[in-house]
């Protein structure tokens, strides 16, 4: 990988570009200050970016965390037409609660026998099932919208948290609309091609659960799914960052990803169990004070979620794919001098 580095997205400049960008926005004074400030005596993030330095970063850019989840949501609006279509404009029929009432329905006009009537009475009970209307339809087709915004959403926040982990001042709406800008193609492409990888990975593991008892092979591949889902999980956490810093096409961001993936096995391991206990919690409040557990996914917990998969990851970064392409420039500048 190391003639990757080369074509680096202006990772030491973007602290002087960013100065001289101005914003419209009218929402950037909500997000705008920035917390209490460095400590002369604190350790740099990236010098030791172990557990410690974790939740003091955490405490420290707290309010960050609290803008990104707000980013998170409400970025990926289109989410919510999904929702209002289930909730308010599906309409309500009545069918057979069984599946093998259409079989016994076809048998029924080939063959007339008590037996097969008794099985079409005993498995014909119906049920009330959701009928989509025109509204839903409608609400369903602009929830698609999710394949566009939800790239662009991780490219912008996964900017944001590097650089609060770079330890470079950050202006929420200014630096989320800058990454975006930057990296819309590639937001966007990989956006998608992450988008359909969870939602068919999500899909087999509910289908061979709901099948677990058909063959020793459906729980084999049911524990497979969660083997491949929780591997690409650690695929994407290095694919966002490497997006936003560096230039390069996006094959080669995702073939590395596979490699980092191993290569930051630890890192991986620790940012999956730290992910594992947040929403393991977030579910017992649920179960326990359903109001608690219901708003704080609107809150903080996907910011946070997303906070994790940042740190563990770019140090990785840093030390494979950086640092050794500046060494490398400060020898060669050695040596011509």
């Amino acid at each position: 990988m190391a003639k990757k580095y080369e074509n680096m997205n202006d990772y030491n400049s973007e602290p002087e570009l960013k100065k001289k960008r101005m914003t419209l926005n009218p929402f950037e004074n909500m997000f705008k200050k920035d917390g209490k400030g460095v400590e002369k005596d604190e350790v740099k993030v990236l010098d030791k970016p172990g557990l410690v330095n974790f939740f003091k970063l955490l405490q420290r850019k707290l309010n960050h965390i609290f803008s990104v989840n707000i980013l998170m949501i409400f970025g990926n609006f289109p989410i919510f037409f999904g929702l209002l279509a289930f909730a308010y404009t599906m309409g309500e029929g009545m069918a057979p609660a069984s599946g093998v009432y259409p079989l016994l329905r076809g048998a029924s006009y080939f063959d007339n026998s008590p037996i097969v009537m008794s099985l079409l009475g005993a498995y014909g009970n119906q049920d009330t099932v959701a009928m989509p209307s025109t509204a839903s339809i409608v609400l369903f087709a602009l929830t698609l919208l999710v394949l566009i915004t939800f790239g662009l959403v991780n490219v912008g926040t996964t900017y944001i948290i590097r650089n609060l982990i770079r330890g470079e001042q950050v202006y929420i709406m200014s630096d989320f609309w800058y990454a975006i800008k930057r990296n819309w193609k590639q937001g966007i492409i990989y956006g998608i091609i992450d988008i359909l990888l969870i939602a068919v990975l999500a899909y087999d593991i509910i289908y061979y659960r709901t099948n677990m008892g058909v063959s020793a092979l459906f729980m084999t591949m049911y524990v497979a799914g969660y083997c491949m889902i929780i591997l690409y999980g650690f695929v994407r956490m290095y694919a966002y960052p490497m997006i936003v810093t560096f230039d390069m096409k996006l094959w080669k961001i995702i073939k590395n990803s596979i490699f980092f993936a191993v290569l930051g096995i630890k890192r991986n391991v620790m940012a999956l169990l730290g992910a594992v206990i947040v929403v393991g919690l977030d579910l017992i409040l649920i179960r326990v004070f359903l109001p608690i557990g219901a708003v704080i996914p609107f809150i903080i917990l996907f910011g946070l979620l997303q906070y994790m998969s940042v740190y563990a990851a770019f140090p990785k970064i840093k030390q494979i794919m950086i640092d050794p392409y500046y060494k490398e420039v400060e020898s060669e500048e050695n040596a011509e001098t």
